[in-house]
């Protein structure tokens, strides 16, 4: 079977290269440069492109969620809260749009209120809803930011803070992984499904983590890393995680392994969590996550979907939704495989004009059912984070090549329209808010660097991670630095609730809120992801391996914990690059760690003496195993 499973890998991939990259590589050589003139025309006519669609959804739509751009009306697609506004906000202050950011701040919050009987996708809410409140507030509240909105009293995160307490219920399950989708008046229904996607459960924590440091309470960032755990906790022997899972059992109920559909952003949040916050945890489980993915999924340049357990092809297709990875791989430092991928995922969009959902290798045709552009923002996040790390002109020509694209093909009376079909370009009366919060907005990143940036993300005062929906989430100290010791000057020192996290019986939810989320013991969302006997262990043990000091294991569909099993920590993919966008800011966050080394201890912890598997293990004062399970 794995012999067979090898000549179908080899026989299907020789034919994909054969065939695809002869066009791209004809491409790319007879490219013409783009100039910074012609960067500088691209950049404005993007800045064009978002304010026909904006403007039309204000004009024709708003406070409805989102526009219908053929038909020039709007509709309800989340909750009915102006929601295209929201994923708007960034855009506008990365604009240096004063005027309509802070006109729009002071709308939503004096108009929007959460406190209606709507029942809500908790992924989509967070990514969306939250983010954008929450970026928008970082940026009106600061001067450095130079948008600070003067009459602002942090309205957006109280917003924010409201809107989380609504969606806390969803993760009161045995698993800690929440459910799908949460009403926001009464929680979550009885019949709601107990199937949730992996991305669904696991990219929470960049929106729920900043929270719980601009508000001082640890529940919002504590209830979504038990779900990351609680997940990565049920993963296969080969470190593959499964696309849909019961939150009550913990069984995986579709077991195919990818990076694309339903998988996705669960990858991009380890990364991007390290990064914002620090917190090694994610590092270790993206690193081994990651490690697997290149063996596994990895057929360069393209990836498939697996069986989690067998790894054995199920899908030899290229989806939409995988296009992200390259990015992500920037910000890894692995940048000639992430080179390669892009350019195959390239050549999809150059034969459609448009990247369709689904690609199947095999075939070298679109996947029935899977023929449509819904205006996705992946292929162009992509090629601004390669030119960023690498300033190869191919990729200025590539933005050139989709701007044409989307003025030609998706450009609507009101707005810009889904791409019904890309092989005969039929158009779709639909423009979903992300087109706003992330398509235009890396393709104008990606003009306004080649033309000399002068932006916020370029030149701001912070580094910036982007949200999976593109919201500009600053490495402030006061969200990354929260857990610093105050033992050196300019450390920050707001106050000691976040370093000594404090019981959460302690923190006050009051009675209006407590009624209207059906809370009625925070402290519940916490327990039952991890036994105590593999929580998170903050003493110095003797004995344990790096999975076990930071209590991750394995997981039964029940919740108990399984024997382990050795695993081989030989298998990893090739070798990345050194290079890295981002590689001053993990080297501050963690000096002796190299995220591009396949070392699976970091160097200060290499001292614990992993022999003896027996040896027992000693808490240091303050850091008991009943201490460290409220963590």
């Amino acid at each position: 079977m794995e012999k067979a499973n090898k000549i179908l890998k080899s026989s299907f991939l020789a034919i994909v290269l054969l065939f695809l990259f002869s066009d791209i590589f004809m491409y790319f050589s007879v490219a013409e440069g783009v100039t910074p003139d012609e960067a500088r025309q691209l950049r404005d006519e993007v800045r064009e492109m978002f304010y026909h669609a904006f403007d039309g959804y204000m004009e024709h739509a708003f406070p409805r969620d989102e526009l219908r751009p053929l038909t020039c009306t709007g509709e309800d697609t989340l909750g009915g809260y102006a929601l295209t506004l929201i994923d708007s906000l960034d855009t506008l202050a990365l604009f240096g749009d004063r005027e309509r950011f802070a006109a729009s701040v002071e709308w939503i919050g004096k108009n929007i209120r959460f406190d209606i009987n709507k029942t809500v996708s908790v992924f989509e809410t967070t990514i969306r809803i939250l983010g954008g409140l929450l970026s928008a507030h970082l940026i009106a509240s600061d001067y450095a930011t130079g948008m600070r909105i003067p009459s602002y009293e942090n309205q957006l995160l109280h917003l924010s803070e409201d809107l989380a307490r609504r969606l806390l219920p969803a993760f009161d399950t045995p698993t800690g992984i929440p459910f799908g989708s949460v009403n926001l008046l009464h929680g979550v229904d009885e019949n709601e499904s107990k199937i949730t996607s992996t991305a669904g459960g696991g990219t929470l924590t960049l929106e729920f983590g900043v929270l719980s440091r601009l508000t001082n309470n640890p529940v919002f960032e504590q209830v979504t890393k038990n779900a990351v755990r609680g997940i990565w906790a049920r993963r296969s022997k080969i470190n593959l995680v499964g696309a849909h899972i019961n939150v009550f059992t913990g069984g995986w109920t579709q077991k195919d392994a990818g990076i694309g559909t339903s998988i996705d952003s669960f990858y991009e949040y380890l990364l991007k969590a390290y990064l914002l916050f620090g917190d090694e945890e994610y590092l270790y489980i993206f690193q081994e996550a990651y490690k697997a993915a290149m063996h596994y999924l990895y057929n360069d340049p393209w990836y498939v979907e697996v069986n989690m357990n067998s790894a054995a092809i199920v899908w030899p297709l290229f989806n939409s939704l995988q296009a992200f990875w390259p990015g992500l791989q920037v910000l890894a430092g692995d940048i000639d495989p992430a080179v390669r991928t892009h350019t195959a995922f390239f050549s999809v969009w150059k034969r459609y004009g448009f990247t369709p959902e689904g690609f199947n290798l095999a075939t070298l045709s679109v996947q029935h059912g899977q023929n449509s552009y819904p205006l996705r923002p992946e292929l162009i996040e992509s090629t601004y984070w390669l030119y960023k790390a690498t300033r190869d002109s191919r990729y200025l020509a590539a933005g050139r090549d989709m701007v044409a694209s989307l003025q030609y093909g998706a450009r609507c009376p009101c707005g810009y329209c889904h791409i019904l079909d890309v092989e005969s370009h039929k158009q779709e009366d639909h423009m979903e808010s992300f087109f706003l919060a992330e398509t235009v907005k890396y393709l104008w990143l990606l003009f306004d660097l080649a033309a000399g940036s002068d932006n916020l993300v370029e030149n701001g005062p912070y580094y910036y991670i982007f949200s999976t929906e593109g919201h500009l989430l600053p490495a402030t100290p006061e969200i990354s630095l929260v857990s610093e010791h105050c033992s050196y000057f300019g450390a920050f020192c707001k106050n000691d609730s976040m370093r000594k996290r404090p019981h959460l019986s302690d923190i006050s939810f009051g009675s209006q809120e407590t009624k209207s989320t059906g809370i009625q013991n925070p402290t519940r969302f916490l327990s039952g992801t991890i036994s105590h006997d593999s929580g998170l262990i903050k003493s110095v043990c003797r004995g344990l391996t790096y999975e076990q000091k930071l209590g991750i294991s394995f997981l039964a569909a029940t919740g108990r914990t399984q024997t382990e099993e050795p695993r081989d920590h030989q298998e990893t993919g090739p070798n990345p690059s050194q290079s890295s966008v981002v590689s001053d800011l993990i080297t501050e966050h963690s000096p002796s760690y190299d995220i591009r080394s396949d070392k699976s201890v970091p160097e200060h912890l290499s001292s614990y003496d992993t022999r003896d598997d027996k040896s027992v293990c000693k808490s240091s004062p303050g850091n008991s195993k009943s201490e460290s399970s409220q963590l």
